[in-house]
């Protein structure tokens, strides 16, 4: 068989999945996106923290601002708290029999509050207004994999992805009736000469078919790192009906940053490329805001039942999303006096604004006291992560393809966080443990994306200062696939994600 019908043979045999839109690349889905800004984590104290999160029947807490503001309606004085915290992570990526594995630590201010109480007379006994920061998503992470991958390469899909349309589909604005790919990855790989159209082989072959001269097995490395959070600054009231019903409400206002740089790389050896590396990073910024409702009873002195739902945030959110391409070539003669060294190719930066809108969230909880000796305390948070949903007033962009992703891969999730407190003169003993199930209505590429961590921690009570301690263990597992193609086995690295985070809680009471 002749390298040209090889050629040939390979560029009509590989597919690959979809990594454009309209034209577009982005380094992540929007439906990953919506999923990742409405997953968000139990905040609050390190009280709180230290029982699961769990605090929705609880009250006298700055972190239920945030969550159930009726719980402000417990305080009987004025409070300013602050809370410091470490995060260590660990991931653990499995790729093609090799491992690797990357640390990080960083210091976050997981939480800050101010509540002011103040007596009433009649039925409402008292009344607190509250002022909360809570850190709801920590997006800072790196995760490294790499391995040798003896059946594919990401040129591979440039062909798949290319095949089909001229190669004028490049050029802007491409002609009528060929597809818009000048602004894609699969342009930076034709530009970088890592495929070209079959016309310019000898003898030669049609332009809608692709080639590539590397056929060589591939070291493949991916490294993507992220950083930013969600922050909500809370402002609630909350009050007390003669000591057995405590209703509040509150106002949050979010900010989010999320950037994320990934960097994949496939090196070579006996071939006449040394490397490829593609690099992409997106940066998204904006600003949102919800409401919350809550309601807490005390039907008995030693039981507490508590409710409380929150509406979607409303996101403003702007994007910028760019990528490019070099290549070291080893002088390697492409076409007759074309000679090939270091290449590269960048696109033109995609700046989009859109809206995002979160789902709803309904929270019950129970505790029950044991005497003065502590209690148990019981959450469940119910939410549907199919109806995020975006949307965008500028012209030619439309999400009604992304909303439907969103529709199609995610259900309703229970989440369960569970705690308690032992209780003995001035000291605090807690525990606790929480369960996030997997919001993905199918498993993604075998594995379940739940996430699950213990809890525990100390505090010493006293007036006016006290002080709580507090460990959060959690761990997740995952499997990514950096591109997809028609072939029986497809490049899979399993990911696994632990967490370690501790924080201490600095109370002032007045």
């Amino acid at each position: 068989m002749t390298l040209y019908l090889m050629k040939i043979i390979t560029g009509l045999w590989l597919s690959g999945i979809i990594l454009c839109l309209g034209g577009a690349v982005r380094a992540q889905s929007y439906a990953e996106t919506a999923l990742l800004f409405s997953r968000t984590a139990p905040g609050g104290t390190a009280r709180i923290q230290a029982m699961g999160g769990a605090q929705v029947s609880l009250g006298g807490d700055i972190s239920l601002v945030a969550s159930n503001p009726a719980g402000l309606g417990m305080y009987n004085r004025s409070e300013v708290t602050l809370t410091l915290g470490t995060l260590a992570t660990k991931n653990t990526a499995d790729y093609f029999d090799n491992r690797t594995q990357t640390n990080q630590s960083r210091f976050n201010i997981p939480s800050f509050g101010l509540a002011f109480s103040s007596s009433k007379q009649g039925a409402v006994v008292n009344g607190t207004f509250g002022v909360s920061f809570t850190r709801l998503n920590d997006f800072n992470s790196r995760m490294v994999y790499s391995g040798q991958n003896p059946n594919s390469s990401l040129i591979d899909y440039f062909i798949e992805d290319a095949t089909g349309q001229p190669p004028t589909q490049f050029s802007f604005p491409a002609p009528a009736g060929v597809r818009d790919n000048s602004n894609s990855l699969t342009r930076l790989a034709y530009d970088n000469y890592l495929i070209g159209e079959a016309s310019i082989l000898s003898p030669p072959g049609p332009d809608t078919e692709y080639f590539t001269d590397i056929q060589g097995i591939p070291l493949q490395q991916e490294e993507i790192q992220t950083q930013g959070g969600q922050n909500q600054w809370s402002f609630g009231y909350g009050v007390n009906l003669k000591d057995r019903v405590f209703l509040g409400g509150s106002l949050g206002i979010v900010s989010l940053t999320y950037e994320s740089q990934k960097t994949f790389r496939e090196d070579f050896v006996n071939e006449p490329l040394g490397f490829f590396e593609l690099r992409e990073n997106l940066d998204i910024r904006g600003s949102g805001v919800n409401i919350n409702f809550g309601a807490i009873a005390r039907p008995v002195d030693f039981i507490q039942v508590g409710l409380s739902f929150s509406t979607p945030t409303w996101y403003s959110l702007s994007e910028n999303y760019n990528a490019s391409m070099s290549s070291q070539w080893k002088n390697f003669e492409y076409l007759p006096g074309l000679f090939l060294n270091n290449e590269s190719s960048e696109l033109d930066p995609i700046f989009t604004d859109y809206s995002l809108q979160s789902p709803w969230r309904l929270r019950v909880g129970s505790s029950f006291f044991i005497g003065k000796s502590g209690f148990v305390t019981l959450d469940v948070e119910q939410v549907n992560f199919a109806k995020a949903k975006y949307s965008s007033n500028t012209l030619g962009v439309d999400f009604s393809a992304d909303n439907d992703d969103v529709r199609n891969a995610y259900h309703s999730t229970t989440t369960i966080r569970a705690g308690g407190e032992f209780r003995h003169e001035k000291f605090r003993l807690r525990a606790g443990y929480f369960y996030m199930p997997d919001p993905y209505r199918n498993e993604q590429n075998g594995m379940n994306q739940k996430r699950t961590g213990f809890t525990g921690g100390i505090g010493y009570r006293s007036s006016p200062v006290y002080v709580d301690l507090a460990a959060v263990f959690s761990q997740q597992s995952f499997g990514y696939r950096p591109y997809t193609v028609n072939l029986p086995t497809n490049p899979l690295a399993t990911i696994g994600q632990s967490g370690t985070q501790i924080m201490v809680t600095v109370g002032y009471t007045f």
